[in-house]
């Protein structure tokens, strides 16, 4: 199943929804150690694996963590190929003062934001979708 790739129709039905929960990036040595069930996102780099988690299971596991956040997922099924998403919803976002950490999955793209902004994320989003 193909996801969508036109621009303006990404962005008019892009339903952003915020999910309950605070949420961490921690880097670990042994991504083994947190049960996969619990692990959001799992990507590994050349200094370490970085997972997300949310921030409860960091806490119980003694994982380090620099800051706090929501999680907002975009319901689209947009295209991995589509072009200009991202630069779009980031540049709502980055006009609002609002950084963002994103993540594409295969039906969807999810936003990581500071847990304090996450209502004037979900503001900017539907803003942008309105158009």
């Amino acid at each position: 199943m193909t996801g969508e790739s036109n621009l303006d129709k990404i962005l008019k039905s892009m339903g952003p929804v915020l999910h309950d929960g605070e949420y961490v990036f921690c880097v670990v040595d042994d991504p083994m150690r947190i049960s996969p069930d619990d692990i959001i996102m799992l990507f590994k780099e050349e200094e370490g694996v970085t997972i997300i988690v949310e921030k409860s299971i960091a806490d119980r596991s003694g994982l380090l963590y620099s800051a706090v956040f929501s999680w907002i997922s975009l319901t689209v099924h947009s295209s991995l190929e589509a072009v200009g998403l991202t630069a779009a919803f980031s540049r709502a976002l980055a006009e609002e003062g609002i950084s963002c950490n994103v993540v594409a999955g295969y039906h969807h793209d999810h936003i990581f934001v500071p847990l304090n902004d996450s209502d004037r994320a979900i503001m900017a989003l539907n803003r942008l979708a309105k158009g």
